[in-house]
Order: C-alpha cells, then sequence, then structure tokens
C-alpha cells in the first residue's frame, strides 16, 4: 500500500497478490465516501450530503475496530481460498500498530501520520516484505487545523475509515487489476467506476463486514444494557414475589425453606434462566424464530405463545384490580375501614370498630378485652373482606353465572390496557425508557413501607414468625416441591419472555453476567418482600390479640383482603394505601410489558417481511385490543372464578412440559457441543462447567421433579369454601393441554412436509437445524455460519489459489451452513 499526494487528495494505493492491472487515482472536487466489504461480490459506492455525514458521524463514533486477528481471520474467510496481501505505506518502511488502533482512540496528526497509523503484522508473519492486513485511510485535504489532520473529520478516526477504503478499492477497480507505476510516476484512480455494488445490510453494514455497532436496525435492539437489565427484573419480579413467596415461606418452616429455596435457585433457577437468554440473544429471534434451531421442535415456541396469551389475559385484570384499589384510595377515608357502608352486613366485624367498642361503647354481654372480642366475631367477616367480595366484584355464586360486567372494572381494565399499549408503542425503543421508572420505584415503596412495618408495635413478631426455622419440615417433599416450584415460576421460565426480550440484545453481549444478576436479584426481592407483609400482619396480628397465622394469607386474598385491612389501622392510612396499590399496578406492569412483547416480536418475526415490521405498532394495538376483549368476561361477576382457574391450570404443569422439552431438544438433539460452541462464539468463552453440568443432568431431573411433584400434590381446586363443578375443572385441563398439545402437532405437521424416503430420514431432516439457523446479522455468522462465497470472472477478479494441487469445494453441514472441505478426502 502506497500514499501519494495529488492536488487536493491524499492517495492510498493497494497492491493485491491476486492482482495484476494498473489503476489510478484522480482528483474530485466532492469527496467521495466509501463503504466496502471484503466479502465480494459487488460494491456500493456512496456519495454523501454534508447533512447526511454529520449524522453517519455521530453514528460510528461508537463503532469498534477490528482487531488485527479478528479482520485477517475475516478477510481470508471471505477470500475463500485466495491469498490475499497488501504492501506497507510509501516510503515501504513497515510501521507498527499504534496504540491508538487499538484502544479505539483517533488519531490525530498530520496526513503522513494518519497513513502511518496502519496495522502491520509482525516480522514472522510478514511475506514478501508486505505487512499483512493493513489498513489506510483516504481523504480529501483542506484547511483544518493539524490537531484534526487536514481534510480529516471531527471524530473520525483511521479505524472508522477501513471499510470505505476496502469499498473504494473494489469500485474503483483496485481489486480487479493493478500495476505499478515506474518509478517516479505518479499513481493515480481510475475514472470509470465498477458496475458491481455489494448492497448495504439491513443493519448498515455490507455484507460479510464486521460492523462497528454492533446493532441490527431492522429488529431494534435495547438503548444500553441497562434497559434490559431493568425489563427483565421487571418481568422476573412480578405479583408472586410479593403475595405468594412469604406465604409459602412461614408455611412450610419459615428460615428453614430458604435452604432449599436457594439450593433450587443455584441447581434450577439460574441455568436456565441463562439458557433462555442465551437461545434469545444468539439467533436474536422470538420465540417461535429461535426454533430454526430444530425445526421439528417449533411447538414449543407455539405453546410458549399460548402461554403468554392465557397468562396475559388475567394478569392485567389482576392490574385493573389494583387500578381500582389505587382509585378508591384516594380518598381521607378508606372504604373498607369501617361496616356503616351500605354494602355491609350484619355480619361485618370491622378492626376499627372493634376498637371502639373496646373503649367502652360495647355491649355488656361483649365485655372484656380485645382478644375476646375478636374471638367472637371469628365467624364475622371483616369489612375489607365485604368490600372486596359484595362491592368490588360484587361476587356471584357460581362459575357459570356470569351476572353482569362491572363496569368500574371494565373501565380500569381498559386503562391498563392503554398504559401497556402506550408502553409499548415503539417496542423496546419505548419500553425500555419506561422500565427506569417502572422497574425500580417498586423498590423505593417496598423500603417506605418496610421501614414504616419495622416500626410498628409487633412488627418483630410477625418477622420473627416468618424467618423462624423449624428444620423438622426440612426433610419433607413437599417443602423441596414448593421450593421449587416457586423458583420456577418466579423466573418466569418457558413463558417465552426471556428469550423475546434477550433476542433485542447485541449479539456479543454477556447475557451470563445478566443471568447471575436478575436472578440473585428476584430471589433478593422476594425475600425482602417478605419482610415488608409480615411486618404489617404482626403489627396488626399483636393489635388484635390473636396468631399471627391467624392473619396470614396469600394470592388475592393477601392483596386485596388482609394486606389492605392492616394498612386500615396505620395513620394516614389512605397514603400508604396508594403507595401499596401503586407498587402493585407497576410489578404488574412490568411483567405485562414482555407477555405483550412476546407476542408481538413472535408474530413479527414470524411474518417477517418488511411490511408488517413497518406496521409493528398496529400489531402491538391489534393484540392489545384483543387482550382487551378476551379479559372482558373475567370483569363480569363470576370474573374471580375464571381468574382463579386459569392462574392454576393454564400456567402451571404445562409450563413444566415446555421446559423440559427445551432442554432436551437442546442438549440432546441438537447436541451440547454444538450449542457450547455457539455461546463461546457469542461470548468469547464458553460456559462454565457447573452450568453445562446443570443443562445436561440436574436442571432435566429437577423439572422432571416438579412435574412428579405437581402431579402428586394435584388438588381439586377451590375459592375460600367454593368448591369449583367438574366441567369447570375439565376446562382448566383443556386450557393445559391447549399449550402442550402444540407441541405434538407441530412436529407431525414438520414429518409430513420434511422431504425423506423414510420415516427415519424424515426424522433425521426435522430434526437438523434449518439453513437459516445461526446470528442474525451477516457480520456474526463466523466458523462454521460463515457464508462463503468465492469471487467470479464476472465480478472482475482473477485469482490465485494458494495450493493449485488441492481444490477445496463447498459442502453443506448439518446445521445448513457451508463449510469447505479438500477434494482429496
Amino acid at each position: 500500500m502506497k500514499s501519494k499526494e495529488k492536488g487536493n487528495q491524499v492517495v492510498v494505493v493497494y497492491e493485491f497478490r491476486a492482482s495484476t492491472q494498473e489503476a489510478e487515482g484522480s482528483q474530485s472536487s466532492r469527496p467521495a465516501w466509501y463503504r466496502v466489504s471484503p466479502g465480494w461480490p459487488g460494491l456500493h459506492r456512496e456519495t454523501l450530503s454534508p447533512e447526511t455525514k454529520t449524522r453517519k458521524r455521530t453514528e460510528e463514533r461508537s463503532r469498534r475496530c477490528w482487531s488485527r486477528r479478528e479482520r485477517k481471520q475475516r478477510l481470508a474467510r471471505a477470500a475463500g481460498t485466495f491469498e490475499v496481501g497488501m504492501r506497507c505505506l510509501d516510503p515501504g518502511q513497515e510501521v507498527s500498530a499504534p496504540q491508538e488502533l487499538r484502544r479505539n482512540k483517533r488519531l490525530s496528526a498530520s496526513p503522513d501520520e494518519r497513513l502511518k497509523g496502519t496495522e502491520c503484522s509482525t516480522p514472522e508473519t510478514q511475506k514478501d516484505g508486505c505487512s499483512s492486513w493493513t489498513c489506510g485511510h483516504l481523504f480529501p485535504r483542506t484547511g483544518r487545523s493539524e490537531k484534526e489532520g487536514p481534510g480529516a473529520e471531527p471524530g473520525m478516526g483511521l479505524y472508522e475509515s477501513v471499510p470505505r477504503v476496502w469499498h473504494s478499492a473494489y469500485n474503483l477497480g483496485l481489486l480487479s487489476r493493478f500495476i505499478a507505476a515506474p518509478a517516479g510516476e505518479e499513481e493515480v484512480f481510475p475514472r470509470e467506476q465498477s458496475s458491481h455494488q455489494l448492497p448495504m445490510g439491513s443493519n448498515g453494514a455490507v455484507p460479510s463486514e464486521a460492523t462497528k455497532k454492533d446493532q441490527n436496525l431492522t429488529r431494534g435492539n435495547w438503548g444500553n444494557q441497562i434497559e434490559f437489565v431493568l425489563t427483565s427484573v421487571g418481568y422476573a419480579v412480578g405479583l408472586g414475589n410479593v403475595w405468594r413467596f412469604p406465604y409459602l415461606c412461614y408455611r412450610n418452616g419459615g428460615g428453614a425453606f430458604m435452604f432449599p429455596y436457594f439450593i433450587m435457585l443455584i441447581f434450577c433457577g439460574i441455568p436456565l434462566f441463562f439458557m433462555e437468554l442465551s437461545f434469545g440473544q444468539f439467533a436474536s429471534q422470538g420465540c417461535l424464530g429461535v426454533w430454526r434451531i430444530s425445526p421439528m421442535f417449533k411447538g414449543v415456541g407455539y405453546g410458549m405463545m399460548v402461554v403468554s396469551t392465557y397468562i396475559g389475559i388475567y394478569y392485567n385484570v389482576v392490574i385493573c384490580i389494583a387500578f381500582y384499589y389505587f382509585f378508591s384510595s384516594m380518598t381521607h377515608v378508606l372504604p373498607w375501614a369501617y361496616c356503616n357502608n351500605p354494602w355491609n352486613t350484619p355480619d361485618c366485624a370491622g378492626v376499627l370498630d372493634a376498637t371502639n367498642l373496646t373503649n367502652g361503647s360495647r355491649p355488656t354481654a361483649l365485655s372484656g378485652n380485645l382478644s375476646h372480642l375478636f374471638n367472637y366475631t371469628l365467624q364475622r367477616t371483616s369489612p375489607s373482606e365485604e368490600y372486596w367480595r359484595l362491592y368490588v366484584l360484587k361476587l356471584s355464586d357460581d362459575i357459570g353465572n356470569f351476572g353482569e360486567v362491572r363496569l368500574p372494572l371494565l373501565g380500569c381494565l381498559g386503562v391498563s390496557w392503554v398504559v401497556v399499549f402506550l408502553c409499548l408503542i415503539r417496542g423496546v425503543k419505548s419500553s425500555g425508557k419506561v422500565v427506569y421508572f417502572t422497574a425500580t420505584f417498586p423498590y423505593v415503596v417496598l423500603t417506605i413501607l418496610f421501614v414504616r412495618g419495622v416500626t410498628l408495635e409487633g412488627a418483630f413478631t410477625g418477622i420473627m414468625y416468618y424467618l423462624t426455622p423449624q428444620w423438622d419440615k426440612i426433610l419433607e417433599a413437599k417443602v423441596w416441591g414448593d421450593a421449587a416450584s416457586q423458583i420456577f415460576y418466579s423466573l418466569g421460565c418457558a413463558w417465552g419472555g426471556l428469550i423475546t426480550m434477550a433476542s433485542y440484545n447485541k449479539f456479543h453481549n454477556n447475557c451470563y453476567r445478566d443471568s447471575v444478576i436478575i436472578s440473585i436479584t428476584n430471589c433478593a426481592t422476594s425475600v425482602y418482600a417478605g419482610f415488608v407483609i409480615f411486618s404489617i400482619l404482626g403489627f396488626m396480628a399483636n393489635h388484635l390479640g390473636v396468631d399471627v397465622s391467624r392473619v396470614a394469607d396469600h394470592g388475592p386474598g393477601l392483596a386485596f383482603v388482609a394486606y389492605p385491612e392492616a394498612l386500615t389501622l396505620l395513620p394516614i392510612s389512605p397514603l400508604w394505601s396508594l403507595l401499596f396499590f401503586f407498587m402493585l399496578i407497576l410489578l404488574g406492569l412490568g411483567t405485562q410489558f414482555c407477555l405483550l412483547e412476546t407476542l408481538v416480536t413472535a408474530i413479527v418475526d414470524e411474518v417477517g417481511n418488511e411490511w408488517i415490521l413497518q406496521k409493528k405498532t398496529y400489531v402491538t394495538l391489534g393484540v392489545a385490543v384483543a387482550g382487551f376483549l378476551l379479559g372482558i368476561p373475567l370483569t363480569s361477576q363470576a370474573g374471580i372464578y375464571w381468574l382463579l382457574l386459569m392462574d392454576n391450570y393454564a400456567a402451571s404443569f404445562s409450563l413444566v412440559v415446555i421446559s423440559c422439552i427445551m432442554c432436551v431438544s437442546i442438549m440432546y438433539i441438537y447436541g451440547h457441543r454444538n450449542y457450547f460452541q455457539d455461546i463461546q462464539m457469542m461470548l468469547g468463552f464458553p460456559p462454565p462447567l457447573f452450568f453445562q453440568i446443570c443443562w445436561r443432568f440436574v436442571s432435566p431431573a429437577i423439572i422432571f421433579f416438579i412435574l412428579i411433584f405437581t402431579v402428586i400434590q394435584y388438588r381439586p381446586i377451590t375459592y375460600n369454601h367454593y368448591q369449583y363443578p367438574g366441567w369447570a375443572v375439565a376446562i382448566g385441563f383443556l386450557m393445559a393441554l391447549s399449550s402442550v398439545i402444540c407441541i405434538p402437532l407441530y412436529a407431525l405437521f414438520q414429518l409430513c412436509r420434511t422431504d425423506g424416503d423414510t420415516l427415519l430420514q424424515r426424522l433425521k431432516n426435522a430434526t437438523k437445524p434449518s439453513r437459516d439457523w445461526g446470528p442474525a446479522l451477516l457480520e456474526h455468522r463466523t466458523g462454521r455460519y460463515a457464508p462463503i462465497t468465492v469471487p467470479s470472472p464476472e465480478d472482475g477478479f482473477e485469482v490465485q489459489p494458494l495450493h493449485p494441487d488441492k481444490a477445496q469445494i463447498p459442502i453443506v453441514g448439518s446445521n445448513g451452513s457451508s463449510r469447505l472441505q479438500d477434494s482429496r478426502i
């Protein structure tokens, strides 16, 4: 490679070992910017306006430079079996790679020094006195300051100009023909432009060129890594962390339950979380597109979509009830504090009413302390329960008796769906900004409630009831089963949301680190929420003079009955009620965002054409409208029955089956070695040995244990004292099977449409990866995923094989990618 000043340009000339004809450079009144790919065939030349150059300069400042080894490997792979070399800069002296290039810093010096800022190989790797894989910069000479370098753009470093020089070299004929000019004569570029032009990639890069920004402009990426972590935390940390874990903890031995809980987290939770994140990030596809890894198991993706649909429908109904309570708390006195409301019955006995009676207005027949009074009213109902059952829900007497639609709940359901849609109107670009608030503010509220709770009388009793270990229970299988189930369901495995969120990551993001951080944060939040819940319940039990177990509850009973009643005992109770229900709303929205995005991403990726990518907002709107319409029956007088039915059956053992099949298909059908190599290509290191063992043996075994435990511990669903009829239970099982049945049905469909003479051959072809399996962006398709494109004579190349006695032919591997094989073999 030589440099020569000509007119108002600094000209960089390359020599290729495979090229044999001269090429010259000429002046241009307007500087041209170039993009070039060593991937051939075809090239693309762009002449950009000053406005476009300013915009592109801003975009490219954050792009990365290739390392010397990576550039050499990519060029060699792109050239196939043909050797390409470049001469060193004029006057022919070899220069070492500057530290500025390695550190991705801009080079600021004179033109000659900028041209010397090229990357040469070490002496032992030089060939014929030429440096291998060097790069230069072609820029116009203008009256710029010495600091920026004449003609250099502000902030434009040498590493940012590599693709442009490659592209100009091809478009101007340097790659096809070159003969060194005689000594003393100027070397100029030919005026004619090559007719072969490389199309630009969908992400703004040329095919086979390693982009410096590592972004997928077609699907989009997270604005930064914090957005992904916060979204995943909001997805994993949901309502179950508040209303289910504390109850399971005190019921299964208090502090002793923490031991099996964290054991299951280490051996099942984190490995499955890491697997799903790496699965989605490697392919940059949703829960359907990732199954190019083994098309026969694409039914697993459809099963995830069905599960996410069920959960998304009833989850937003829970959020709408939290909205209703939030709006109802905007008053001086909470409406569930006393029994003097029109909906209350004679059996109502409130805590505040009982306190007033104890202070002097109680009848003689009820004389005694508050504990006696509470024991007298154990068969009676609290005002918070009557508010929930008789006013909010207007509960019917049977699941089949829908009654009327509760208009206040319907309005709140519309509000919740509008909020979800507006937050996802631009996909991850908008939801990534919203999670800065929705994923962090619940911790602020939890901390406020915790500080207030531990300062109350009796709070220590409730916390000790929550944490005191009962070590005899640790030997019970039920305790281990509850721990495994809580970890599995709390992290959101097999819902499809983790795969979808990770698919918007940049390819080389460290999802291993993210999986550990998010999993531990989720479990720590559950433990922390237990302190908040039981400090208030301990205060309530102390106020009533009863055991904590008398006031403890879980599920909707805790969120909408027990805890709201405890809040009425606090000073300024409406304020604490507003904070509590606002926290529930944010926890629910964090999960709902991911559920809706899972469905939208799966639909858009499956269709995959340009039209639906441009109309993704309308797809989001359509899914939100459908979810609102399907949630209307849940706002009727029988809605709570259907909500609990969906919660118990739609996302129970079906998730366990889906997760187990996913582990088996990746580890044993696709092959654990292949998957470990994929992760190494993506992260730069293979998964740790611990995760390899867990993925292959431990986690599938634990998942199978959860399935067996779920079947053994099955009890017909009830709500308070209401026993569900048989036909309702049958509907629940049908909902559970509707997601699992997708797997065998799609497998049969794929077998029927797969080529093969025998059933065994069809089975092999249906389970091997499709040709488009692998990284989504071409610059990431290295190794066995690298497309081999050999330049043809029509492209103007004259090529010389490295080993004429060996011809290498491309063959198609089992995963659909091409590789080279020696013809002698």
